[in-house]
């Protein structure tokens, strides 16, 4: 886990596509070398799962294949 604030700027988090207003989903933001994903209901506060760029690229790869 990392901090927003040190490692990832709060402008550059980015809610899910498929997030709806009233409902929570994921923000993804990303500092260099790593992506983070947080609960986007509780924003800043939120525990950040990390990944390291290639895990992130080989993550939503197979996304796209299933």
């Amino acid at each position: 886990m990392i901090e927003p604030s040190s490692h990832i700027s709060p402008e550059v988090w980015h809610k899910a596509t498929y997030s709806h207003a009233a409902n929570g989903c994921v923000e993804v933001g990303s500092a260099p070398g790593v992506v983070g994903v947080r609960d986007s209901k509780l924003g800043s506060t939120s525990p950040i799962l990390t990944f390291t760029r290639a895990e992130w690229t080989a993550f939503t790869a197979s996304l796209r294949e299933s």
